[in-house]
């Protein structure tokens, strides 16, 4: 995903938060690095297998996307038949885990919206 240039932006963003989504916006990109997260050196069919929801097309992008950007590894295997498998590069594994306190917030958001509209 590319982000426009903003005026007044040396590199185009504005913060460090602009910069990192401009390679996790979207809807299905912080799915893919989780599902990589958990299941390491997976082929395609496994990743669309974890992410119910997504099309073939999206994935395909998607992953095209975050290699470009070099938080997935896409290794080719020279076999017959061919074998293809996506991993995450160690700045991926580092955007997992800065993503990871987002997760907790999440994961918590729910119950403290039910806690706090049965409490008013």
């Amino acid at each position: 995903m590319t982000t426009l240039n903003r005026p007044g932006a040396p590199d185009g963003h504005v913060c460090g938060i602009d910069a990192a989504m401009e390679v996790i916006g979207g809807k299905w990109k912080v799915l893919i690095l989780w599902a990589l997260h958990e299941h390491p050196a997976r082929r395609f069919g496994e990743l669309r297998r974890l992410l119910p929801g997504i099309t073939e097309k999206v994935l395909a992008s998607h992953l095209r996307e975050l290699e470009a950007d070099g938080v997935v590894r896409r290794v080719s295997y020279d076999e017959v038949p061919p074998r293809v498998e996506y991993s995450l590069t160690e700045d991926g594994t580092r955007l997992n885990d800065a993503l990871q306190p987002l997760a907790v917030w999440g994961s918590e958001r729910p119950a403290t919206r039910r806690t706090a509209e049965t409490a008013g």
